[in-house]
């Protein structure tokens, strides 16, 4: 596991010494950033099995210029960053960005605890990653996208890039993730994405989020003649109930939204219809985007899982604990209630079915962000449906080979799944 991995650790062992002064429902809250910092860190160690990274594979960290003049700034009011890779060939004019995940802050005190990780500050970001999966230079590992200009967005505002400054007030932290937005997007332009011919947007988890929200503004900053569309990796976030019948996720997202101002990013055809938070929800904003989108989502989400169906609190007694680790070990009762689950998934996207333009792949396995590993976005061992990974799924959807809607059957019938093991 690289040294960052070392560290973050460290930095989550600290956080959950201080969790045990916190209230029952700060504990619960702050599970959502624990169990973040936790699957990054497993996936990254994952991906590092998967294939090895020459020094040549490492992108290197590039800090917004003029941040400060901007007011773009993370919440610790470090210049936020990202990582830059020149496209070349056939690709020079085509332009891939990807935005990291890490869930979100709905407290000042969480918030301010973000400011001492990669999540709220760039002075805990490497300075060096490898770029795999949908990012790889590899034409066997990415196939259709190894030669494009390749930007990874790093996350530090905690609301999927959607908070806006009015919202500070004396909470010493900086709620600027729309301002970041257009201003990684305005120095995009200035080093050549402004003559893009295609281009493709994407995100995972909470970055996945970010993707949905700001979708249909990449489409309108980049040239009317390009191809422009995007990408959500496990961004498609459910409003369910947890197994206790509570709305945790709704009470959580109704936070963000409330902390960081994040009404205003959001699409005004929906808040002028409800509250701002429901217009958070994927299954609202995607009714409203005009560009192109594609879902690629696993049916039995484990961040989903572990924290909207099975939050901290909603199974005190401890009947779900070896579930939520490892899907193998869930009994007959527990895998009927992840199979409602998904079930409340294909409901929501059942509505986009006849909407040619947006594509799905969604698959039956038991993990998180896919397109960010190189083992499950193009490999012999990847996951696939009807024969398909995920890259080409995406590549058929994104240059018109196909009209793409390819869902699963439920687990565990797919033999193809990484399904993620945390025992």
């Amino acid at each position: 596991m690289p040294s960052s991995s070392s560290s973050a650790i460290t930095i989550i062992n600290s956080r959950l010494r201080t969790l045990r002064i916190w209230s029952t429902k700060d504990y619960a809250i702050a599970a959502f950033i624990f169990l973040i910092l936790f699957s990054l860190i497993l996936l990254s160690h994952l991906d590092s099995h998967s294939h090895s990274h020459s020094h040549s594979n490492l992108v290197p960290l590039t800090l917004l210029s003029n941040a400060h003049q901007k007011r773009a700034l993370c919440l610790d009011g470090s210049a936020p960053g990202y990582h830059f890779q020149n496209g070349f060939g056939s690709g020079s004019r085509n332009w891939l960005l990807h935005i990291e995940g890490g869930g979100w802050c709905n407290s000042v005190s969480l918030c301010s605890q973000r400011r001492f990780t990669p999540l709220g500050s760039s002075k805990y970001m490497d300075t060096l990653i490898p770029f795999s999966g949908i990012l790889s230079s590899d034409p066997f590992q990415n196939p259709d996208f190894f030669n494009w200009n390749k930007v990874s967005i790093r996350y530090c505002d905690g609301a999927s890039f959607a908070g806006h400054p009015e919202s500070e007030r004396e909470s010493g932290l900086f709620f600027r993730g729309q301002i970041i937005w257009e201003a990684i997007m305005d120095e995009l332009l200035t080093i050549g994405m402004s003559k893009a011919k295609q281009a493709l947007l994407s995100g995972c988890s909470a970055g996945g989020l970010a993707t949905l929200i700001h979708c249909d503004n990449f489409r309108q900053i980049l040239p009317k003649e390009a191809t422009v569309k995007c990408l959500a990796d496990a961004g498609f976030f459910l409003d369910e109930k947890d197994i206790s019948g509570n709305s945790t996720i709704r009470s959580f997202y109704h936070d963000v939204v409330e902390l960081q101002g994040v009404a205003k990013s959001l699409q005004k055809e929906c808040t002028a219809k409800m509250e701002p938070y429901k217009c958070l929800f994927p299954s609202e904003i995607v009714k409203n985007i005009k560009t192109p989108v594609f879902l690629v989502h696993p049916a039995y989400d484990f961040w989903q899982i572990r924290n909207i169906l099975l939050p901290q609190g909603s199974d005190p007694h401890g009947h779900w604990k070896s579930c939520r680790l490892n899907i193998h070990n869930c009994n007959a009762n527990m895998i009927n209630a992840l199979h409602r689950f998904r079930g409340s998934l294909l409901k929501a996207v059942n509505e986009f079915q006849q909407q040619k333009e947006i594509g799905m792949f969604i698959d039956s396995c038991f993990i998180h962000c896919q397109t960010e590993m190189g083992v499950t976005w193009h490999s012999p061992n990847s996951p696939k449906i009807n024969n398909k990974t995920i890259a080409e799924s995406v590549a058929d959807w994104f240059f018109d080979r196909d009209v793409v809607k390819r869902i699963d059957c439920s687990y565990p019938c797919n033999p193809t799944c990484h399904n993620m093991d945390f025992t």
